[in-house]
């Protein structure tokens, strides 16, 4: 696998890439890299462990909490539940660690482990170098009394995180009807619960997890059954989350999809309005539609770009102390109520939005009118040159004068394969395809190997 650590945790094919042994050698090197640091001082060290409903996550899990126990520390499973409400009760119940066994988005045979640090954050990077350098070495194992206790949680863990999720809004949401996809995953209880608890009508697809059918056709992934449930039902607007439900895309009620550019675009501006937009502020990575960052101008908003991945948003919002960023996925960072992005905390915010306004769903995200987008993929060239040859250069810059301030070129070499990914936003459609494909031929031109 190289290097283990990528930038959402451990991921790979479950019991090849990522097995039982793997989960067990990283849960006791993650244990003695904290104790290591200091960390466990003055009191016996604790852990949550959770998954999402994989039927992988059933024997990593397992692993992760006998890793943990033979090093001493004492560990809270809390079973089937979303990654940011492991991060959540890391934070709010003070263990030492948290560890989440998933692969968010990805189809089932894939699973992945992540570590979160106390607080409810992802462990820095030179931790998990050294949680890594640890792997497989010889280390004192500790014996009687100083071994850990596994102990299953008792439903109190899900309560206490719908309590959290319901506890962010000052507004009911009797009178709605939302449809929720809850994509046979993680969310499958609380996200239904916590939109319930909140006063809504509630119309639940895939929330039956077998251990198999997680992501399956369904989901954030793959909202086309949530867009016809919603018409079908009369919901006032419906929710798709992913397998983990770090992640939530919206339908409004005539079935359009809004993405995760237009749902920022809504809560900056209720956030703005209510005083909670610090520096009236937006966080957003380079692929969200110019849309969304035309929108927020006009709105007196300032949109800060970052590299593409939830990382990069949450770095930027540390950095600068900022409210909100998110991705066009789905992924929302509220950082208010949260330190991941949060599908069902999304859910309930938007919705709130809709209740306090009276204004429908697809009124409130027209504010975020997104522009026509057009991406090629451009394989077997040389990635590499991408940012250096001078004639696909000049061409780029001819496309940026043509479009203007309603349009833009974003050229993205792959990280892993010989391919460059091409991506031209325009005023229309037509202009869209004819600069993206032109750009194409020039970059297939100029760089095939």
């Amino acid at each position: 696998m190289g290097r283990l650590f990528g930038t959402d945790g451990v991921r790979g094919l479950a019991n090849r890439d990522v097995t039982a042994e793997l989960a067990l050698g990283l849960s006791v090197a993650a244990a003695r890299v904290l104790a290591a640091q200091g960390q466990f001082v003055g009191h016996r060290p604790r852990a949550i462990v959770g998954r999402d409903s994989r039927v992988s996550g059933e024997f990593l899990a397992a692993a992760v909490c006998a890793g943990l126990a033979s090093a001493g520390v004492d560990v809270l499973d809390v079973g089937v539940l979303p990654t940011p409400a492991v991060a959540h009760l890391t934070a709010t119940l003070g263990v030492d660690l948290g560890v989440v066994l998933s692969a968010s988005h990805n189809a089932m045979p894939d699973n992945g482990i992540k570590f979160l640090a106390r607080g409810g954050l992802k462990l820095d990077d030179d931790l998990e170098i050294e949680i890594e350098g640890l792997l497989g070495q010889e280390w004192a194992h500790p014996i009687g009394a100083d071994v850990g206790r596994v102990r299953l949680d008792n439903g109190s863990a899900g309560s206490s995180y719908v309590d959290h999720l319901v506890s962010t809004i000052d507004v009911g949401l009797a009178g709605l009807r939302i449809a929720v996809d809850c994509a046979n995953g993680a969310a499958s209880a609380v996200g239904p619960e916590a939109l319930r608890a909140a006063g809504a009508d509630v119309v639940v697809i895939n929330a039956s997890p077998d251990g198999r059918n997680i992501n399956e056709k369904c989901g954030s992934t793959h909202p086309e059954q949530l867009q016809a449930v919603v018409v079908a039902s009369e919901a006032d607007l419906g929710v798709a989350f992913d397998g983990d439900a770090d992640r939530c895309l919206a339908v409004d009620h005539t079935g359009r999809l809004v993405d995760g550019d237009q749902i920022m675009g809504v809560l900056a501006i209720a956030m703005r309005e209510g005083g909670r937009l610090v520096d009236d502020t937006l966080v957003a990575t380079v692929m969200s539609n110019l849309g969304l960052r035309l929108a927020m101008t006009a709105e007196g908003i300032r949109t800060l770009v970052t590299g593409v991945g939830d990382r990069y948003v949450l770095e930027a919002m540390r950095a600068g102390g900022y409210s909100l960023g998110g991705e066009q996925s789905g992924h929302v960072i509220i950082a208010e109520h949260a330190t991941t992005g949060d599908g069902v905390l999304t859910a309930l915010q938007l919705a709130a939005r809709v209740a306090s306004t009276g204004r429908n769903l697809a009124t409130l995200a027209s504010t975020v009118n997104r522009l026509p987008q057009t991406l090629v993929n451009v394989s077997g060239v040389d990635r590499a040159r991408a940012a250096t040859d001078d004639v696909l250069a000049e061409a780029v810059r001819i496309s940026e004068v043509e479009l203007g301030e309603t349009g833009r070129v974003l050229l993205r070499p792959s990280g892993t394969e010989p391919l460059v990914r091409v991506m031209v936003e325009a005023a229309s459609q037509p202009d869209a395809d004819r600069i993206a494909g032109r750009l194409a031929d020039i970059v297939r031109d100029r760089l095939t190997l």
